[in-house]
């Protein structure tokens, strides 16, 4: 009959362990996991350095190694994607400071789960022990009791632990946040993801059937998720292979990870800022790049078509005039093609912005002139520059004096056209960038005839 299989543990990460005994410090004594428990389960650390790709934190230097020596361990939010390690890191960190690992996910808990987790940390508060809340997906509590958990971490009853997959300064309150500490957690990066390959060919006693860059391709397929990468592992290990998959063979069997993206989330403004950023610095390459990352996660192309319009006119401006026609081409032409055949020409439009020449200088000239506007709201246009359609308008100075450029020498007369007690002033100044540069020879030519006369 096979062993039993330990129940699974709650969480987001591979790198959870075992339920722990009452005492954290006896946590070597648990039983060894079967060899019939899930890979993930089998190769959970058994110690805080034995978590990879989080040095920064759980190094020698770390943040997370140097509150332990100093043995205060402060409440913290662990912010990190899935399969990075929040849930392991938060038992191990339990059990090195012997705490109590008390642990709820916000998804399937309430207030009442919450009183009792809170009544239970006073008890063994009481007889001299110290309890470690650990709170999976924490940024789905509602404000109100993100706030219930204000008073117990203030006066000690429990040393909280988040974890969640949001940017904390969106997600939870600020009152919360000023009482933890936010640890970023980052993805696995590829020599984490191999040292897992490593330790589940050590665990299994067997190689994987993969060519070298087979090996590459299952480390990138797993997009930086630890726990997605063993699961795959477990995959490949139950195929019966003739001989090693290289890269193409193995993404024919095996799925990729799901891009992580949600059009409402943190994730949407971080790649909308990258495209953006990447344009701005003239960098085509990595600009296709994001543009075809959010569309791979299921952007609408309608609102990148809008965002690179608004570019055309924020960061091209005049020193690429076609730029904006060409933006508002490129997304009639999407709205007329639909997709996948429209896309090619947002990508088109993706590439003239990052490649053509850049100049703010009409957005700062709006800015300024808006603010200038504001300032002098009231004043009205010099007489000379009105219309006058009747005889009293003549008779009391209107169109008085105006000279019509078009008569003058050079067609440029040279006249004033701002109001009356307000002094003359220099809102727009065009680089010397791309269709600017001739803008800009002319305005000098303006001024200099403007002095003379």
């Amino acid at each position: 009959m096979a062993a039993e299989r330990e129940p699974p543990v709650m969480g987001d990460d591979l790198f959870g362990l075992p339920p722990e005994p009452s005492q954290g410090r006896n946590a070597d004594a648990r039983k060894k996991p079967a060899p019939t428990q899930p890979l993930a389960d089998r190769l959970r650390p058994q110690r805080l350095e034995d978590v990879v790709g989080q040095a920064h934190l759980l190094g020698p230097e770390g943040a997370l190694t140097r509150m332990l020596e100093r043995g205060s361990l402060a409440s913290l939010i662990l912010w990190g994607g899935p399969g990075v390690g929040k849930t392991t890191i938060a038992r191990l960190l339990a059990q090195a400071a012997g705490l109590k690992f008390v642990q709820l996910s916000a998804v399937f808990s309430g207030v009442a789960d919450l009183k009792k987790a809170f009544e239970n940390a006073r008890r063994q508060a009481e007889v001299g022990g110290g309890t470690l809340l650990f709170v999976d997906e924490i940024h789905r509590f509602n404000r109100a009791q993100q706030d219930g958990f204000l008073p117990v971490v203030e006066d000690g009853t429990v040393v909280l632990v988040g974890a969640t997959t949001e940017n904390p300064s969106f997600a939870l309150n600020s009152a919360l946040l000023s009482r933890c500490q936010v640890m970023v957690l980052n993805r696995l990066d590829d020599p984490a993801c191999e040292a897992l390959l490593v330790r589940a060919e050590e665990e299994t006693g067997r190689p994987l059937p993969l060519t070298e860059d087979g090996r590459v391709t299952l480390r990138a397929m797993a997009d930086g998720d630890g726990r997605y990468l063993l699961n795959m592992v477990e995959q490949l290990l139950s195929l019966k292979t003739e001989k090693p998959l290289d890269a193409q063979a193995l993404s024919r069997l095996l799925a990729k990870r799901a891009i992580l993206y949600d059009r409402d989330r943190e994730e949407h403004y971080n790649l909308i800022s990258a495209l953006h950023k990447s344009m701005r610095g003239s960098d085509p390459d990595a600009a296709l790049y994001w543009f075809a990352r959010m569309l791979e996660g299921g952007e609408d192309p309608r609102y990148l078509a809008r965002r690179m319009t608004r570019f055309a006119a924020e960061d091209v401006g005049m020193a690429d005039p076609h730029a904006l026609p060409l933006a508002v081409a490129a997304w009639e032409t999407y709205e007329r093609l639909g997709s996948p055949e429209g896309e090619l020409a947002l990508a088109q439009l993706v590439v003239h912005l990052a490649t053509a020449p850049k100049s703010n200088a009409v957005y700062k000239a709006y800015g300024a002139v808006r603010r200038a506007a504001k300032a002098t709201g009231s004043l009205m246009p010099p007489a000379h520059i009105l219309n006058a359609p009747t005889k009293l308008m003549q008779d009391i100075g209107y169109g008085k004096g105006y000279q019509y450029d078009h008569d003058a020498e050079e067609g440029f007369s040279g006249q004033n056209y701002f109001p009356d007690g307000m002094k003359r002033q220099n809102f727009y100044n065009p680089t010397g960038r791309g269709y600017e540069r001739e803008v800009r020879h002319r305005l000098e030519t303006w001024s200099r005839l403007r002095d003379r006369r």
